[in-house]
């Protein structure tokens, strides 16, 4: 049986700097549990194993397939390691990308590179055997380069990306390998390298996401497997791995903790029942608090980080990458738990702590006082030309989003409140930009894209609470009424609200074909907050009832389709979002309503 290890670590190969607070790994125990829980387990793992080839999933397995003998290097297209050599001035250099794509395309480059091949096995050849359709060696690998599985195929690639990747597969990489400029090639791969090892080390081995973290480690190990480096990854693969309902699986992200936590005690304060859950808050505060990145990492110019002291990564300080929206949220919860008495809720935060977050959070603004997730915008978004991902759409740059710069706002006007004179003059000039940048985002229908969360009822959340805080209201802003306008029109005849992955796709509404317990929360807090209430609670009554009907008997909600989205084609789930909108929601509307009567 597999049982759940919390804010546990030790041992020579792992490393933390608040001792593994928040970190969540499974570890297998084979006399954990009952026998008939362990029964149960080998009956599921019998069913999995008979019906493993009913359904095939897509996998992006050709890096580790070519490392292994199973994929010749001619079947991809080119990822030159030679173009981190260009002076950083220009908008092509990697280290103007947004962090995933250069973090992904770092160690890619680097095994392109080395076009390195491991022992040709018994194993490896019966493998090859088993894979393809025709033998290994009739395999056409030029027309193999360009061939995608339809249903991985969402963004073909257009006539100029076509002519951009024959050049780079016909003249550039062949001339990068004659001599003498095959020298600049080694100098590039010993550089990748380099880059490689600082984001290991400055994420304690975990990664910025798992697709890295695994290249990473293949780097490491075609380095030297015997290396440091290599042993002080493996303890660390733990933290992706998750034990859903399903089976074992890899996870996008080695948690949300921090995330999650913010929003969860910004739900418990909506309820107005801080009194009876003082424990939990206090521990959240500690966990808030312990989280924080106290520090920039050393040579952060040199390897192209942005500033991280004074922020908070989406799961824990171990990670170490900072994200604009996530510092914005657990500032925010800071501030709300002050307001309380020590007693209950712990001991505030340092006042300097909370300048260095905000400091943090004003060096995340773009130049028209908008706010990307992991760094500034550092280059155009007519770079994506050369994004060679067919599978995922606007990875070149870190593009600015309505969430990211609602949370910035929300959380520097709720600092600017208990202290106003700190940079005061940068927070109004920022407070002014992020509003009419809200306002100009919002749709025609009132609607506003959700980015990183699925979909319209997402971003229309955060369109709307940034503006309340901005200081509109339903009376004095047409943005707000539209927002009302928009979610009213697609409430269903249940009460609730439902709507699915399609609408990242299609960029248009999509409805579910029944209620979804966040998508309901959400709309309701929108609702709320833009003064639905006042106007005509009729609507948010039929919500409430439909929320609460919902609700298991255990007091949970239940664990519906994926409310998390990224790059309008990978879909995850948050695993807090089922319980903790609703009862932010339902708390929020009891306590308008007990505010109105």
């Amino acid at each position: 049986m597999w049982r759940l290890k919390v804010s546990e670590g030790g041992g020579p190969g792992l490393r933390s700097v608040n001792n593994f607070l928040g970190r969540a790994v499974w570890e297998f125990d084979p006399d954990h549990g009952t026998p008939e829980e362990r029964a149960e387990v080998d009956r599921v793992r019998r069913e999995f194993t008979d019906r493993r080839f009913d359904k095939r999933e897509s996998q992006d397995l050709l890096m580790r397939m070519q490392v292994v003998g199973l994929y010749e290097w001619s079947g991809n297209n080119s990822i030159i390691p030679e173009l981190w050599l260009v002076p950083h001035f220009l908008p092509i250099h990697p280290g103007r990308f947004w962090c995933f794509c250069r973090l992904v395309y770092m160690p890619m480059s680097y095994l392109y590179g080395k076009k390195f091949v491991g022992p040709i096995t018994p194993t490896i050849l019966a493998i090859r055997e088993e894979v393809y359709s025709v033998p290994y060696h009739e395999i056409d690998w030029n027309k193999a380069r360009d061939a995608c599985a339809k249903e991985d195929l969402r963004y073909p690639r257009s006539l100029l990306q076509n002519v951009i990747w024959t050049c780079l597969n016909k003249f550039v990489e062949p001339i990068l390998n004659c001599w003498p400029v095959n020298k600049l090639r080694d100098i590039a791969l010993k550089n990748l390298m380099k880059h490689i090892h600082y984001e290991d080390k400055s994420t304690k081995y975990i990664g910025v996401c798992p697709i890295n973290k695994a290249l990473d480690m293949i780097c490491c190990w075609i380095e030297d497997p015997n290396s440091d480096a290599l042993k002080l990854h493996l303890p660390r693969i733990y933290d992706y791995l998750w034990l859903a309902e399903d089976g074992m699986k890899a996870q996008v992200y080695d948690g949300c903790q921090s995330w999650e936590i913010a929003f969860i005690v910004q739900a418990y304060f909506s309820t107005d029942l801080v009194n009876e859950f003082g424990p939990t808050l206090r521990n959240a505060h500690e966990f808030i608090k312990s989280s924080q990145v106290l520090e920039n990492h050393p040579d952060s110019e040199t390897y192209y980080r942005h500033r991280s002291k004074g922020s908070w990564t989406l799961s824990t300080a171990d990670n170490g990458w900072s994200v604009s929206d996530c510092t914005a949220e657990a500032l925010k919860a800071l501030l709300l738990l002050s307001k309380f008495s020590p007693n209950l809720v712990g001991d505030p935060i340092k006042g300097e702590r909370l300048y260095d977050a905000v400091d943090c959070l004003l060096s995340f603004m773009n130049k028209d006082g908008t706010f990307s997730t992991y760094e500034c915008k550092r280059t155009t978004s007519l770079l994506e030309v050369l994004n060679p991902s067919e599978t995922f759409l606007n990875i070149i740059v870190d593009y600015l989003s309505v969430e990211c710069t609602s949370s910035v706002l929300q959380a520097l006007i709720m600092f600017k409140e208990l202290y106003p004179g700190y940079r005061k003059e940068e927070i109004a000039k920022c407070v002014k930009n992020a509003s009419k940048f809200i306002e100009d985002k919002q749709r025609k229908d009132g609607s506003w894209f959700g980015t990183w969360g699925i979909c319209f009822t997402y971003g229309t959340f955060f369109g709307v609470k940034g503006l309340i805080a901005s200081g509109r209201t339903y009376e004095n802003s047409t943005s707000l009424r539209k927002a009302c306008n928009f979610l009213l029109s697609k409430q269903l005849s249940t009460g609730g609200w439902g709507e699915t992955y399609l609408s990242c796709e299609s960029e248009a509404y999509v409805e579910a074909t029944g209620p979804h317990a966040v998508n309901t929360a959400l709309a309701m807090l929108a609702l709320i907050y833009a003064g639905q209430v006042e106007q005509d609670p009729a609507p948010l009554y039929h919500a409430a009832k439909e929320l609460i009907n919902m609700q298991l008997e255990t007091g949970e909600f239940p664990q519906q389709e994926h409310v998390g989205c990224s790059n309008c084609s990978i879909y995850f789930n948050y695993g807090n979002y089922r319980n903790l909108f609703p009862i932010w929601a339902l708390g929020e509307f009891r306590r308008r309503l007990l505010a109105k009567n």
